[in-house]
């Protein structure tokens, strides 16, 4: 029998960039509708950049500076913040320690998000995300449940 533990060990890990194979099922899953993005972070404590600079700020700090950059080259083409907080702990479930914050974001089509994998602008901000993140898990939503 598999443990719970055993199974998250196995099949739920926090990193930092897709693989080329999770990037094409994501283009081929495309409809040209509106899709969201769950995007679940666990920080570092201390954000270690990749070109060696020295830097005082908190793994959540270096984060912050990328979102303030995704604000600014994504609200343009017409992405929106759903929701976004600090993960408090879990009421169902287990693995407390997995995630520091969560984000809901709507893009209005996984061409929009494709077309940001790409645009310098947000290739430069990638460096605070990647000096503040320990890893992430990103989940697409779309259309198909209803609540």
């Amino acid at each position: 029998m598999i443990t719970p533990s055993k199974w998250r060990e196995e099949h739920m890990f926090n990193v930092l960039q897709p693989t080329g194979d999770q990037v094409r099922a994501f283009r081929d899953r495309k409809t040209g509708e509106p899709i969201a993005m769950l995007n679940l972070l666990k920080f570092k404590e201390k954000a270690v950049y990749e070109d060696g600079r020295s830097c005082d700020l908190s793994g959540s700090d270096a984060y912050q500076l990328y979102a303030d950059a995704f604000h600014e080259i994504m609200e343009p083409r017409g992405v929106r913040i759903l929701y976004s907080g600090e993960v408090k702990g879990l009421l169902i479930g287990g693995g407390d320690d997995l995630w520091d914050a969560m984000a809901l974001i709507q893009y209005p089509s996984s061409d929009v998000m494709l077309k940001m994998l790409r645009d310098e602008d947000y290739q430069r901000a990638q460096q605070h995300r990647a000096a503040g993140l320990e890893g992430q898990l990103l989940i697409e939503c779309g259309a198909g449940f209803s609540f």
